[in-house]
């Protein structure tokens, strides 16, 4: 590649980059030679002329965001290496199959789920078959969010740059799955916002293999689950609890569970199959509950009771008679930016305080931040203070944070959005 626009760095601001930060913020840039568009693939160097970085260029604070360290000859030759290099983590972690393997896709009702699990069943009494295939900055590839769910790959593109390498993109899933993939779906016109123009929600390769039905079903850890990743949240499912759910499950049994901010029912789905005793779901939307009571119903029967309730989990939490042995607060992001954060704060704040006059003696709480501009040390701080306000003793038995097909670079701590506690109270 020739004749690329050239970001020119202040002469104090060019050590981030050297220490592999893959932002790097207007700021901190002294010129541009040439004018560089939004989304244009961009060399950065240092007020010395000394190559520092590649990336595409965008137009808000974060002027650029590093997709390589080193030149670049080939943007084709740069993805399909950190594609593979992002398929061969998750098969290494036992969530994506080997070579050739063809299994079938969970889309009809009458699918058996023992015998679709995309995890080989050999290594893997439990099989999972979606996973997260491409975590922005943690897989080399800023901007880009790539989910699989057993045979159809939903793709997120944060920037106009990213969203300009969709057919790249497609190709590399192509080499990835072979006749494994079934279609690609990009959903990015809930997340790219600006640029020139507003993307669209569109299948990018093979809606047609899907049939009339889009919604299918996926395995996580031997649990079924249906997926809508067309009207579904991000990409329909959150796979970033599936360690947490599972680590949940082996607190339930016999117990009664509240689970709040449900969305789908992923934690009470494993807290039932667990074999929890009552277990209770509340969301604010009608949507969110049918799909939980949906996805309750496509596991097999447990001797537990399930209820669920379209509420406000904070009004939920004042107005119930209830008392719980166990206790999930997972709610969405309070904060999306630096401004919000105090007010996210004080929400954390009241929404652990009232769960902690709702949880039982020896109880335990799940809480949780997804809102990346929370620290985890603001999060505990807003629980502490929940807790102060709520006069109980608590005891932190442990920290929770998103699995290993969500890494993060060493070399970029905001990566590590979710952030989550197991609390007992006395």
């Amino acid at each position: 590649m020739v004749s690329l626009p050239r970001i020119i760095l202040r002469d104090h601001k060019a050590d981030a980059v050297r220490r592999f930060h893959p932002w790097i913020f207007s700021g901190a840039i002294k010129r541009i030679e040439p004018e560089a568009q939004e989304g244009d693939w961009v060399e950065v160097y240092s007020d010395r002329g000394e190559f520092l970085a590649a990336g595409f260029f965008g137009a808000g604070s974060i002027a650029v965001k590093v997709v390589s360290f080193q030149p670049v000859e080939s943007l084709d030759v740069l993805f399909l290496q950190r594609f593979q290099q992002a398929y061969a983590l998750r098969k290494q972690l036992g969530l994506a199959a080997g070579g050739s393997r063809r299994d079938r896709f969970v889309n009809r009702p009458d699918a058996n789920p023992d015998a679709t699990s995309h995890a080989n069943p050999n290594a893997n009494p439990n099989p999972t078959n979606c996973y997260r295939l491409i975590n922005s900055e943690g897989d080399g590839l800023p901007g880009l969010i790539v989910d699989w769910y057993h045979g159809v790959a939903v793709v997120l593109t944060y920037s106009l740059g990213m969203a300009q390498q969709r057919d790249r993109i497609v190709e590399c899933l192509k080499t990835l799955y072979g006749s494994d993939l079934r279609a690609v779906y990009d959903k990015s016109a809930a997340v790219l916002h600006g640029g020139k123009s507003q993307p669209t929600n569109q299948y990018l390769f093979g809606e047609a293999n899907l049939g009339e039905k889009r919604l299918g079903e996926v395995l996580e850890n031997g649990h079924r689950f249906a997926v809508d990743w067309e009207e579904g949240q991000k990409t329909g499912f959150f796979l970033d609890q599936r360690d947490n759910r599972q680590l949940l499950s082996q607190h339930v049994a016999g117990k009664k569970v509240l689970n709040t901010f449900c969305y789908s029912g992923g934690f009470s789905v494993y807290a039932l199959q667990a074999g929890a005793a009552v277990a209770h779901s509340v969301d604010s939307s009608a949507k969110a509950i049918a799909w939980t009571e949906q996805n309750v119903s496509l596991n097999p029967a447990t001797p537990g009771t399930h209820q669920s309730y379209t509420a406000d989990v904070f009004n939920f939490l004042k107005d119930c008679d209830d008392d719980y042995d166990v206790i999930i607060l997972d709610p969405p992001a309070f904060a999306k930016s630096l401004s919000a954060r105090h007010q996210a704060t004080l929400a954390y704040r009241r929404l652990n305080y009232l769960a902690l006059l709702k949880i039982r003696p020896g109880g335990l709480i799940f809480t949780f931040s997804c809102s990346q501009v929370v620290s985890l040390d603001n999060f505990k701080g807003a629980v502490t203070a929940g807790a102060i306000d709520a006069g109980r003793p608590v005891r932190l038995l442990g920290h929770l944070s998103q699995p290993a097909d969500h890494p993060t670079s060493l070399y970029h701590p905001e990566g590590q959005y979710l952030k989550g506690l197991v609390l007992e109270a006395g």
